[in-house]
């Protein structure tokens, strides 16, 4: 399964949260993950595109600890920072971090990665 992340908060933010990330045993043992730009820059646009976090998982991957650690992380930031989490066609919105949106986003991934184990 591919997982992107974005956010809004400049570069720096995507950064700390990359390595936040691959800090943490239980993402980082069942996933790999890199930093890379978001496709060549459009027109009128000065500097560079912006970044995402791009995900592959293997087996094994669990999308409770996942968000729990993005869940952690945010809670360490000063400001709050809407991430963006894309798998497949769907994406999500995680923002407050409540424990009803962590349920629901945790939900959105367990169900999209039921759908490929059974070849959907």
């Amino acid at each position: 399964m591919y997982v992107d992340l974005r956010m809004e908060q400049g570069e720096g933010e995507l950064r700390s949260l990359h390595a936040w990330l691959r800090n943490d045993a239980a993402v980082r043992r069942s996933s790999t993950s890199e930093v890379r730009s978001d496709g060549p820059p459009q027109p009128g646009q000065m500097g560079s595109t912006l970044e995402v976090i791009k995900m592959v998982t293997e087996n094994g991957w669990s999308a409770a600890s996942f968000v729990m650690a993005v869940v952690a992380w945010k809670r360490t930031r000063p400001q709050s920072a809407q991430i963006t989490i894309t798998r497949d066609d769907t994406t999500i919105a995680l923002t407050n971090c409540s424990d009803d949106e962590v349920r629901r986003v945790i939900r959105v991934l367990d169900d999209g990665q039921r759908g490929e184990s059974r070849g959907e």
